[in-house]
């Protein structure tokens, strides 16, 4: 249970590390306490009972084997304990007491239990495995996947208990009995050489690394104290096993308190006459969305007034042909497409031949890694090509399918297209436009791999005027930073802070930054940037369609919010990795630092913020399934920081009532799948899409702050109190709605047949400059 450890955030060298230092203290420790070893009398009974047998050194080189491999095992699976602490080790005292009645163990100094009525079921193995099992899938979230894979660690581990275990020399001959106190010199210097070699390799693979000394001493201590511990419990070892057995169930117990609690006071403060923001916030949204929709043109005269009355200008040849073609596949939205035009208006000050030759000087610059599309209208077809590429990310078959559909209506024109994730373009200022014989100068930077916050946001001053939203009456948050305007949200100069807060901004996989005024097409674009936005071919790929007959019922949904996906969004070359948004997220939702969150209580009919250390673990599924996109080191140290899932189906997000979304590299292709889904969309992110105008926040979807501090108290409301589950419900309900009448694929198909008028009437030959 991530909320119960707290210990997930331990590195795995402090892992190594304490382990190390633990068996180079405990002969130390053993020396120290020898004459006052309160179990002086029952070794001695040992001794004569059972004689003394001198351990080989293979056994323990195999013991120093087990033990080290029980600890990479918790390394790589995130489990940093003292002794016994882990979801797979209560399996270890059915399968002692299997081996025990095999070999026929005679501890002659366990206590016989007093009870007639206990004894015989803790000593009956099938009861025992049954115990174990529950305790095991409990401890473990019932993974089952996660469970099986713990036979390794649980099979070395055996192999090291089965050894401590006193019995007759002649009963050890395949594995001999170790008296731990008298072989403990030999042994640890033989697990110190062991770790020290598994320390040398990490070096040599992944370079050298420190730690901080003082948590690692403790650790380390703490380790030498619990073996310490066992071994003057050593002739009692079944108790000693069922008494660890029912102590890995302490935190869980604590954890299940701790989620009630928090339930209850949520629901005492938002169950009753107390409004929670995200009641106003929804209730705004409904008043938003009746007021899009019934603004919006009737007919092709009204249309034709409304785009003049908007940009100042009449509409593109062929946009009555393109709003018989909307209204005919009943588009709820005609008029509200100003992110075109406000992609578009900047090419005004060209002439048609001057956008034509700098796109033919921008194709033909190897460096600018961009597609150039033909689109023949009249002739039905379409060809893209590359300079070296051959896969294009089904960008010919978008322009295809759309051209089919407009059977000779669409005009011929050409396209340049991103293919990449992130996006290209940034225009300067006119001012500071630089010229060179006449000609406007374009400059290509590959800035793939390290910072660009400082490059793309230089021009903030002279971009603050663009659009955003109307101002609204203000929504009482208490403090908490729910996303009030989701424009103002996404705007990179009114949020320097954003620069450590986005993979994107700090470390991109790739990016080829184009200064100048250049037309080219890109699926999303951050706010101080200039990429003409189109809809995503992947949002037509398979794995991102919704499949109705994959989703579930609300009822039959987990009240959670789930997320899994693999560690994109920026390049990991330094120790910043936790800073990114994906990192950041998964961070919170797992709780591995016991960070202090933010919630909302009522006390005395008043609201306020209150900090707590707890998280509902059993509210947030969430885990990567693949770690990349990171030099070796630093995708070590997050598969050792982050509790990784081997594979996650993808349609297992929509098993959950709150689905989380964000960006990775680019826009996250499975946006559209999960508005379509039964379930509520939580939604962060800095890029811009075809989409967004049509989108109503807190409606259709709800969104969430780059820094996420209101994400556990948003998450709390929407799972532990009626009210809030109620309001989850209604999101779901109108954001599938929507998804299935504005959002379809002939939607999209609209918007981009739009577009395309509008960057054919932008290259005109015969248009000049200024001349719309």
């Amino acid at each position: 249970m991530s909320s119960a450890s707290g210990i997930k955030s331990l590195s795995w060298l402090k892992e190594l590390y304490s382990e190390t230092l633990c068996w180079i203290i405990l002969p130390i420790l053993f020396k120290v306490t020898s004459h006052a070893d309160v179990n002086t009398l029952s070794k001695e009974n040992l001794t004569v009972n059972y004689g003394r047998r001198t351990t080989s050194s293979s056994t323990l080189w195999l013991l120093a084997g087990c033990i080290t491999t029980a600890c990479v095992y918790k390394i790589e699976n995130n489990v940093i304990v003292l002794f016994v602490s882990n979801s797979f080790e209560p399996v270890l005292t059915p399968l002692i007491l299997i081996a025990e009645r095999h070999i026929q163990f005679e501890v002659d100094a366990e206590q016989p239990l007093k009870s007639s009525i206990v004894r015989p079921h803790v000593n009956t193995i099938w009861s025992n495995i049954l115990v174990a099992s529950c305790i095991i899938l409990t401890l473990s979230n019932w993974n089952t996947r996660r469970s099986v894979f713990s036979i390794i660690p649980t099979a070395a581990l055996l192999v090291v208990y089965l050894a401590l275990i006193p019995r007759p020399v002649k009963d050890s001959r395949f594995l001999p009995a170790v008296d731990i106190e008298h072989d403990i010199g030999p042994l640890s210097m033989r697990v110190t050489i062991v770790l020290i070699s598994a320390l040398g390799i990490e070096a040599i693979a992944i370079g050298p690394s420190t730690t901080s000394v003082a948590p690692t001493l403790m650790l380390g201590l703490a380790k030498a104290m619990s073996w310490y511990l066992m071994a003057l419990m050593q002739t009692r070892a079944r108790t000693t096993l069922w008494a660890c057995s029912i102590f890995f169930l302490l935190p869980y117990l604590a954890n299940v308190l701790a989620i009630r609690h928090a339930r209850s006071s949520a629901q005492h403060s938002f169950d009753n006459s107390q409004e929670h923001p995200v009641e106003a916030f929804i209730k705004r949204a409904e008043a938003d969305f009746e007021s899009l929709l019934r603004k919006q043109s009737q007919n092709y005269t009204a249309a034709c007034g409304e785009y003049h009355r908007r940009y100042g200008m009449n509409p593109p040849p062929g946009f009555e042909a393109w709003y018989e073609f909307a209204t005919l596949h009943q588009s709820p939205i005609i008029d509200d497409f100003n992110t075109i035009y406000n992609n578009v208006s900047p090419f005004w000050r060209l002439s048609g031949s001057e956008v034509l030759q700098i796109m033919r000087h921008v194709e033909n610059t190897p460096e600018s890694e961009l597609w150039l599309c033909t689109i023949s209208g009249h002739q039905v077809k379409t060809h893209c090509r590359h300079h070296h590429r051959r896969f294009d990310r089904h960008i010919q078959r978008l322009f295809e399918s759309l051209v089919g559909e407009m059977r000779g209506a669409l005009p011929d024109l050409k396209v340049l297209v991103n293919h990449l994730d992130e996006p290209r373009v940034l225009f300067p200022p006119q001012s500071k436009e630089v010229k060179h014989n006449g000609h406007r100068v374009l400059n290509v930077t590959n800035m793939s791999r390290q910072p660009v916050w400082d490059s793309i946001t230089r021009y903030c001053p002279a971009q603050e005027s663009r659009g955003g939203a109307g101002i609204k009456p203000p929504v009482a948050t208490f403090g908490l930073p729910f996303v009030t305007d989701a424009f103002a949200a996404m705007s990179l100069c009114r949020h320097p802070e954003y620069s450590a807060l986005h993979g994107l901004f700090m470390s991109p996989m790739s990016f080829r930054l184009l200064e100048g005024l250049v037309p080219i097409l890109s699926t999303g674009s951050v706010s101080t940037m200039n990429d003409i936005i189109y809809p995503s071919p992947a949002y037509a790929e398979a794995e991102f369609q919704y499949v109705d007959i994959h989703d579930v019922e609300w009822d039959k949904k987990r009240n959670n919010l789930y997320w899994a996906g693999s560690t994109t969004g920026g390049f990991v070359s330094d120790d910043k990795w936790r800073q990114y948004h994906r990192q950041r997220f998964v961070n919170l939702g797992q709780n591995t630092e016991k960070q202090k969150h933010e919630y909302l209580r009522e006390r005395n009919g008043v609201i306020s913020r209150v900090q707590l250390s707890f998280l509902n673990s059993r509210s947030f599924d969430v885990a990567f399934t693949k770690v990349f996109q990171c030099k070796r080191r630093f995708c070590r140290d997050q598969r050792a920081f982050f509790a990784v899932k081997p594979w996650a189906d993808k349609d297992q997000a929509l098993r959950s009532r709150l689905v989380f979304d964000l960006d990775g590299n680019g826009i996250s292709g499975r946006y559209n799948k999960l508005l379509s889904s039964r379930s509520v969309p939580l939604k962060q992110t800095l890029l811009r899409e075809w989409h967004d105008e049509r989108l109503v926040p807190w409606l259709h979807y709800i969104p969430v702050s780059q820094g996420m501090e209101e994400l556990p108290e948003l998450v709390s409301y929407l799972t532990s109190t009626r009210r809030g589950q109620r309001r989850a419900k209604e999101v779901a309900e109108h954001g599938r709605d929507w998804s299935s009448k504005a959002l379809r694929e002939i939607d999209r198909k609209i918007y981009t047949y739009r577009l395309l008028l509008e960057l054919a009437r932008l290259q005109d030959p015969e248009r000049r400059a200024d001349g719309r």
